[in-house]
């Protein structure tokens, strides 16, 4: 069951621990892995949820898979999320994690949808204006490709969307039509 209170402070808990420590980067770099492990993985995110395996078994698996690629500190909270039962959660407070990592770096994601793959300059460009219209300076952005959109692009930068999408366009079209009473009784 999803839990952003205990995430949020796990991952605070962590981002505290690898400022002090001075590790923060290295810390990051390997939430970042094992984000892209649970995203990829399905068997992975199954081991983590599963009622039936035991903490020992999940905790030495976890360990194999992880043996080499991740520092001391993050192979520690690994071990500590486990022995506390609380690696169902994993996958929610590695994204608390990154957000709250990204929060102390003053880092902003930008989303871009496009119905074709935007190129690097198109990319450039975007976060170029960003940065003009915005007081925002250090973005990150993620292009994503949904073809539904027909055209025209879809930007989200935090709470706001600007949806340039032909099919936003054909949505409104197609509303003033339904509300337009001479249009609509011709049939």
């Amino acid at each position: 069951m999803p839990n952003p209170r205990l995430a949020g402070r796990y991952a605070k808990s962590l981002v505290d621990l690898a400022l002090e420590r001075g590790q923060l980067e290295e810390v990051y770099s390997d939430m970042l892995w094992l984000q892209q492990a649970c995203n990829t993985s399905r068997d992975f995110l199954s081991l983590l949820r599963s009622p039936v395996i035991k903490a020992d078994k999940k905790l030495a698996i976890v360990e194999g898979i992880a043996a080499g690629r991740l520092t001391e500190l993050t192979a520690g909270f690994l071990r500590l999320t486990i022995n506390k039962g609380r690696e169902s959660n994993l996958p929610e407070i590695i994204a608390a994690f990154v957000q709250q990592y990204k929060d102390h770096k003053g880092i902003h994601t930008v989303k871009l949808t496009t119905a074709v793959a935007a190129s690097d300059a198109l990319k450039e460009q975007i976060i170029s204006v960003v940065q003009e219209q915005t007081a925002l300076r250090n973005i990150e952005l993620e292009a994503e490709v949904d073809e539904t959109i027909i055209g025209g692009f879809k930007l989200e930068i935090g709470d706001s969307l600007i949806d340039a999408s032909v099919l936003y366009d054909l949505n409104k079209i197609r509303t003033q039509f339904l509300k337009n009473d001479f249009v609509f009784n011709i049939r």
